[in-house]
């Protein structure tokens, strides 16, 4: 099957040989894991695919079949699998050893190169993962300010912290006519939670404003991804960015910009490309060559909260697998292979990608639209205009149609995320892209022809 798909990217869909191994491990995990794995994300019905190695743009699972993997792991897998500089860089690390309780001198060669690549990250501090890095970004915001509160983006993800998941799935029945309502996203959730989380709508710099003021004098830190992926991945308008970035500043408030996804957009990062001077920046996925990572970079001032040369530091941040030697060396050789050029290679496929979606999804005749920026897309079943979270949010006729798009993608060789969003990486060609928007107009036209029958 391999050799055949390869072949013919943009082909008719290629149906899967089998999914018993699958399957059969899916029922062995139901034994031993809650709903079957340690990853919400990547459930799907009745069961995912179980990989089993990866070359480049494409996975294999245990049954065989090919994949071109369009989630390169929730955007992180920047360059694909098993890139021959990331995984000899693993190599000879490890076999130097895995990990120490001392520090190691590829930590400080990491730092540095992340450093220099935009002035706003004065220092840097890493951690295990990007939910770890937002809450350390918020500790030492509320540390330097001395206020406990925080503010965010409706819908807007952040992690998996009680705070930043307030709002992150409100439905249409908690919204009202007023400010967004802060809903809890877990069971069990402290009511206090709530009480310490202002939550404003995305992209209306007026109501913004009039939220933060509001609660300026409680507010330690202000949230915001510039791109958000669950707020319909449509960029941060420069009128509701320089709204926030002179409130934040005005009200002594510590902007923090969440670059764990939108870091891939240039070398510097996301905040140059809207002129945006930030305070902290959060950073995960890419910067950790495919391992698990996290940091939180900025002004010095502000970082110096965790600084442990006093005695005891402000916010006494450790973690035993804490940039640790394997992950900075992997993630120095993801970061050195994305030059100017590189970025600009990959975001010209993303260019062409949501061009060639929209031209597909517009000869199948089906209401839909591409969201998107530089090497990420989303992929909307409606074509109202998406401006924020609210605009963007799928009716229940919606959700049943990207509940059936996505398997049948699945089924002909394409991995995209659950709400049909994803990222390229560096291997991949103007064919791949090529045959996911001609795939996608035939499962929008299938789509189509199916609710015409119906």
């Amino acid at each position: 099957m391999s050799s055949k798909f390869d072949a013919t990217p943009a082909a008719a869909p290629l149906r899967r040989n089998s999914t018993a191994r699958s399957q059969a491990l899916f029922e062995r995990a139901l034994e031993v894991m809650p709903g079957g794995s340690t990853r919400a994300t990547i459930f799907m019905h009745p069961h995912p695919p179980y990989a089993a190695h990866g070359q480049g743009s494409r996975i294999v699972d245990v049954d065989g079949n090919v994949i071109v993997d369009f989630t390169n792991n929730f955007f992180s897998a920047i360059h694909g699998h098993a890139n021959p500089a990331i995984v000899a860089a693993v190599a000879e690390t490890a076999a130097r050893g895995i990990s120490f309780g001392l520090p190691t001198e590829v930590e400080v060669d990491l730092a540095e190169h992340i450093c220099a690549r935009a002035p706003a990250l004065e220092t840097i501090r890493f951690s295990n993962s990007g939910s770890e890095a937002v809450l350390s970004a918020i500790k030492a915001a509320r540390a330097y300010t001395g206020r406990p509160a925080i503010a965010k983006i409706e819908g807007a993800y952040h992690g998996s912290y009680d705070h930043v998941e307030v709002s992150l799935d409100s439905r249409p029945g908690d919204w009202g006519d007023g400010a967004p309502a802060g809903t809890k996203y877990a069971r069990g959730t402290p009511d206090a939670v709530l009480g310490d989380t202002v939550v404003i709508p995305f992209n209306d710099p007026v109501a913004a404003v009039r939220l933060l003021e509001a609660h300026g004098d409680r507010l330690a830190a202000l949230l915001i991804d510039p791109l958000p992926s669950r707020v319909g991945l449509v960029p941060a308008s420069r009128e509701f960015v320089a709204a926030i970035r002179e409130t934040t500043r005005r009200l002594g408030i510590v902007l923090v910009v969440d670059e764990i996804i939108c870091f891939r957009l240039s070398h510097a990062g996301a905040h140059p490309l809207w002129d945006l001077e930030p305070d902290l920046v959060t950073l995960g996925k890419i910067i950790g060559g495919g391992l698990p990572i996290g940091a939180v970079a900025g002004r010095r001032d502000i970082m110096a909260m965790f600084d442990v040369r006093p005695g005891k530091a402000a916010v006494p941040h450790g973690g035993t697998f804490t940039a640790n030697p394997v992950t900075m060396a992997a993630g120095l050789a993801s970061l050195r292979q994305l030059d100017a050029a590189a970025y600009d290679r990959l975001n010209g496929l993303g260019d062409r990608l949501r061009r060639g979606l929209a031209d597909a999804i517009g000869r199948a005749g089906m209401p839909a639209q591409v969201t998107g920026m530089g090497s990420m897309f989303r992929i909307h079943p409606h074509d109202r205009p998406v401006s924020d979270y609210r605009s963007s949010y799928p009716t229940d006729a919606e959700k049943a149609l990207m509940a059936r798009l996505h398997p049948w993608l699945l089924e002909a060789g394409y991995l995209l995320t659950p709400n049909l969003s994803g990222a390229l990486s560096t291997p991949m060609t103007e064919a791949d892209v090529d045959g996911l928007a001609e795939t996608v107009g035939e499962g929008f036209a299938w789509a189509a022809r199916d609710r015409a029958a119906a």
